[in-house]
């Protein structure tokens, strides 16, 4: 049975992936500032890498090497470009880039002893279309996609796969709470908009995953896997 390790895995998307790469009988653990009661749930600060090594570490020691990956971990940001600090700045591309970058960093010796490996990056579909007042998170998002394609081309030959998949409109804690402050104007003209004609769910985010971390996927790699809706196409 393969280990997996999901970050964000407290809440939304990244509880969602959890919780089906379980079902598909994966060990799963999480990452998150504010863990699950979940028996493999750790808390960390992926922007900190001697946590992420810590819990990563303990991680091994419950379930043994990790050879799949998904960086969920995430956070927004709504202002006008002109009124972001670079302290602001710098705190969103640490969590939505840095992360990934510590995680991966981190978790790639154990995909090279295996020679297999599964990673893949949640975007944002704010990387094809752009989004207002947005601009650090969207920034930080589209170097993910950048780095998700040069880590394909680096590690394939050693048998690990690294793809992304930006979500589209999803009900998550995270987007109610920006829809509650106005960031997002009317989600049900957005709605009307998307070509499905609904919202999407974290488990829609969760089965693109499924599918990507699975054996079947192997002739996969450096791919950004739009799912949502038809917005973005």
């Amino acid at each position: 049975m393969k280990n997996a390790v999901v970050t964000g895995g407290g809440s939304g998307i990244g509880q969602a992936i959890a919780a089906r790469l379980r079902a598909d009988g994966y060990h799963v653990a999480t990452i998150d500032l504010k863990p699950s009661d979940d028996e493999y749930a750790h808390a960390a600060d992926v922007t900190d890498r001697a946590a992420v090594d810590a819990a990563l570490n303990a991680i091994r020691a419950q379930l043994g090497p990790i050879t799949v990956l998904v960086n969920a971990a995430g956070m927004d940001c709504f202002k006008r470009f002109t009124d972001v600090t670079f302290e602001q700045w710098q705190k969103v591309v640490d969590v939505n880039l840095n992360g990934v970058f510590h995680c991966i960093q981190a978790v790639l010796p154990d995909m090279l002893e295996a020679g297999w490996g599964r990673i893949v990056n949640i975007s944002s579909s704010s990387t094809h279309s752009g989004a207002p007042y947005m601009s650090p998170y969207v920034a930080a998002k589209s170097a993910v996609n950048g780095l998700t394609k040069t880590l394909a081309l680096e590690y394939g030959p050693a048998g690990i796969t690294v793809n992304a998949v930006p979500p589209g409109f999803i009900d998550t804690p995270m987007l109610r709470a920006a829809a509650e402050k106005g960031y997002l104007g009317d989600i049900e003209k957005t709605i009307e908009a998307t070509p499905v004609r609904r919202m999407g769910k974290p488990e829609d985010i969760a089965a693109a995953c499924a599918f990507l971390v699975s054996e079947e996927a192997g002739y996969i790699t450096g791919q950004i896997l739009g799912v949502n809706g038809g917005r973005n196409t």
